[in-house]
């Protein structure tokens, strides 16, 4: 090897150890790509944002990427194209974006107020400009819509239990089922008493902690969304503690309206 020759690859050798590593893209960018691409195929002019969000974005892999487009018109043509991407955007995992008028989003802020906050907890806009940008959700219609979905909840579980007659595999089932809601609840209490980490488990870990639930209850139920083949703990017999943390967030929003 010539002396040039080696030079050259030292020289190549030492630019490409002191190179910066590219940044990895996000892995749901395709999928944000491919819905963003079709919706300017069917909106034209007429679309004027994509954000996404949801479990990709927090970090679960297996969920279906999740998005909001607001467009100036909606027509039944309109949805009759969507639905025609349907299928593809499954494959490339998608779920079927939420598609609404911008005047109608403007003017739902106050009925989809959890919906819509949890959206505004972490997304990501990628197309056009941010619709949440300067949006800021009411203190009441939060406190009123967490007391509705407390206290659903908690009529859920008690009816729940009494058609499982008791039997503890039902009963298993319940809690089971129940456990994203809860983990859902939990943000939207943190939500309310101003938590703003777009962290998914920061901000439930806050809610409880806001709502004074025992941690090892807590930490038992959010196992449950994400079940491993040997359960940390047999979901019927953590039933007891599961209403009592439920009857507790329901107690705390409630109380909330005479302080907030």
């Amino acid at each position: 090897m010539s002396g040039r020759t080696a030079a050259h690859m030292m020289h190549r050798m030492s630019a490409m150890a002191h190179a910066q590593p590219h940044a990895a893209p996000n892995p749901w960018q395709p999928a944000a790509d491919a819905v963003t691409r079709d919706l300017r195929a069917i909106f034209s002019s007429r679309l004027q944002a994509i954000v996404v969000y949801g479990g990709q974005l927090d970090g679960d892999g297996t969920a279906p990427l999740l998005s909001l487009a607001l467009v100036s018109s909606l027509t039944v043509s309109d949805l009759e194209a969507c639905a025609h991407a349907v299928p593809e955007w499954k494959r490339s995992g998608l779920a079927a974006p939420l598609v609404l008028p911008e005047s109608e989003f403007r003017n739902s802020l106050d009925v989809f107020p959890l919906e819509y906050g949890e959206i505004l907890r972490a997304h990501t806009h990628v197309y056009g400009a941010d619709p949440f940008a300067g949006v800021v959700i009411s203190p009441e219609h939060l406190r009123l819509a967490c007391e509705s979905q407390a206290k659903s909840h908690l009529l859920h579980l008690r009816q729940g239990y009494l058609e499982s007659a008791g039997r503890l595999p039902a009963v298993a089932r319940l809690v089971s089922a129940g456990a994203p809601a809860f983990a859902a609840l939990l943000r939207n209490v943190a939500r309310l008493t101003g938590v703003q980490t777009a962290d998914r488990m920061e901000a439930t870990r806050q809610g409880a902690r806001a709502a004074g639930l025992p941690d090892d209850t807590v930490s038992a139920i959010l196992a449950l969304e994400h079940p491993s083949a040997i359960p940390a703990s047999d979901p019927a017999r953590l039933f007891p503690a599961y209403l009592d943390a439920v009857e507790r967030l329901a107690a705390v929003v409630d109380q909330w309206q005479h302080v907030s």
